[in-house]
């Protein structure tokens, strides 16, 4: 396989990618000399990028804006959630804007604090990037058969795992990630 050979399900594909938010801010990136791998349908990337590399090849580059829909969703309501004070560490000042980690029902949970009080800290469980339209900008480096340590084992999300939530790359912000299409510092895409 190589330059020649299309991608479809099943294909080890290694990409460079980076996304970018309707501002135009950057939010996340491959790292230098370390394109994002994974295997083509098995729930590794979001939907929208993953149908938008159907059918290119190794040294394909191309742009492609991803509706919510077809990224991290909308943002759904039922998310915004108030939890008592008491719940959260008492020795930290908490501010809007800060994140921090749970474990829920189905595994990691990321909480970003939207206001506080003395008395209850309201919160939005809702991906980082649900809601949002993401640019991205792709080279595809490699397209191939995966070899057996490749494939997922059967997983939901982004086959996360028990691995720690950074190595999917799925919530944060800025730029310089290492993780998969979607951010730097870990938490979310299906990941909790």
């Amino acid at each position: 396989m190589g330059e020649h050979v299309k991608i479809a399900d099943n294909h080890f594909v290694a990409i460079d990618y980076r996304l970018t938010l309707e501002s135009g801010e950057e939010f996340d990136r491959s790292a230098e000399g370390s394109p994002l791998g994974f295997v083509t349908g098995t729930g590794s990337i979001i939907p929208g990028l993953e149908t938008a590399l159907a059918g290119k090849r190794a040294g394909d580059s191309f742009k492609v804006t991803i509706e919510p829909d077809a990224a991290y969703g909308q943002v759904q309501k039922e998310l915004l959630q108030a939890i008592p004070r008491e719940r959260f560490p008492a020795d930290v000042e908490i501010t809007a804007g800060m994140q921090f980690h749970a474990r829920g029902p189905r595994g990691p949970v990321a909480l970003t604090v939207v206001s506080a009080d003395q008395q209850q800290v309201n919160v939005d469980l809702n991906h980082p990037l649900a809601g949002k339209r993401l640019t991205f900008d792709v080279k595809v480096h490699e397209v191939r058969e995966p070899l057996a340590h490749e494939i997922p084992a059967a997983s939901s999300g982004c086959g996360c795992g028990d691995q720690e939530q950074s190595a999917c790359g799925c919530s944060g912000g800025g730029s310089g990630g290492s993780g998969g299409c979607g951010s730097s510092s870990g938490g979310g895409c299906g990941c909790g």
